[in-house]
């Protein structure tokens, strides 16, 4: 395992980090979530992200049982609030009494006293952006996180929030966007502004929701047991992209190039995102622990500029770059 600063903070985290967006307390049991768990703590992974939506607060649980007698000091444990937890009116967004009330709830779920890396996880345009940092700097100042981070959050809707962090002491320090070699919207806009205000990229769907790894095939049935046929894993945001019959034919493209380097097309994908070099870390998810070994082998791999070349020419108009498209058929809560 490779590891690499989060942004300008002197937090260190595993270039590869694992997450447990659709997996635990919903696609997969507990035993195969915790030997997932297992594998990836095996492999290095010292990072670990989840959220309290994740399967109605069950993920976070998982997580917290799973990591439970690991050394806390040598864990990076993450989490985010923002999405509904509840029924109520104040079981969501970004207000002060939600993000007291959950942040209460992540600590108990996850078993710890504290997270490295409280994040929110959407904008909230409701809230003012003012009483979500405050809240936020009550959250670190009484030592239940330790950073804070945003994901999916627009270049001008960081900046805001960095100078108000700024001014409360805290240190916002990270971005969680979706990111990959088919969906490149960060790069306009988001990168540069981090780059400028020193937060990291932790990156989500490096494989595209799995269509990267080769495994939908132009013509071809879905795959028994993948991610497109199973309704508790996320097929109704996987139905567009493996309809694309271009898309499909053009990652097929890719397969002689992972081959000419020694990598899976898994891998290969994985190993473009860390070729970003405001990329702090890539998620990971995994239902099966072999899933998790052969992911990780993408760490500390360096893509020559002839391979980055040739992925760019075999993909060429499926890639997705604008900046105002701002949700994929791969977005996730």
């Amino acid at each position: 395992m490779e590891f690499r600063h989060l942004g300008r903070s002197g937090l260190i985290i595993s270039e590869i980090a694992y997450g447990n967006w659709i997996t635990h307390g919903s696609q997969v049991e507990e035993d195969a979530a915790l030997a997932c768990v297992r594998a990836a703590l095996d492999a290095g992974i010292t990072t670990f992200d989840t959220a309290d939506v994740y399967a109605g607060t069950r993920a976070e649980a998982v997580m917290g049982r799973a990591l439970k007698g690991e050394r806390r000091e040598g864990l990076e444990i993450f989490t985010k609030v923002f999405w509904p937890t509840g029924p109520g009116r104040n079981d969501r967004g970004l207000s002060r009494k939600h993000i007291m009330e959950s942040i209460n709830g992540s600590l108990k779920r996850l078993q710890t006293d504290y997270v490295d890396l409280y994040q929110a996880h959407r904008y909230d345009y409701s809230t003012p952006l003012e009483e979500t940092m405050t809240a936020f700097a009550d959250v670190v100042h009484c030592g239940k996180a330790l950073y804070i981070g945003v994901s999916e959050w627009k270049a001008s809707e960081i900046r805001a929030a960095k100078a108000l962090a700024d001014e409360l002491k805290i240190q916002l320090i990270s971005s969680q966007p979706q990111y990959s070699m088919l969906w490149r919207v960060i790069e306009a806009e988001v990168v540069p502004t981090s780059e400028e205000l020193g937060l990291g990229q932790i990156v989500w769907s490096p494989i595209a929701q799995g269509i990267l790894t080769g495994k939908y095939l132009p013509g071809g049935e879905l795959p028994a047991g993948s991610r497109a046929t199973d309704e508790n894993s996320g097929a109704n945001v996987m139905r567009e992209l493996v309809a694309n019959q271009e898309l499909l034919e053009s990652v097929q493209q890719l397969r002689p190039i992972a081959e000419s380097v020694d990598l899976t097309m898994a891998q290969l994908a994985v190993a473009w995102v860390l070729q970003n070099p405001n990329v702090s870390a890539a998620i990971i998810g995994a239902s099966r622990p072999e899933q998790v070994s052969e992911n990780v082998k993408a760490a500390g791999v360096k893509l020559s500029e002839d391979v980055m070349k040739r992925i760019d020419e075999v993909l060429g108009s499926n890639v997705v770059r604008d900046p105002a498209r701002t949700v994929s058929p791969a977005a996730r809560p």
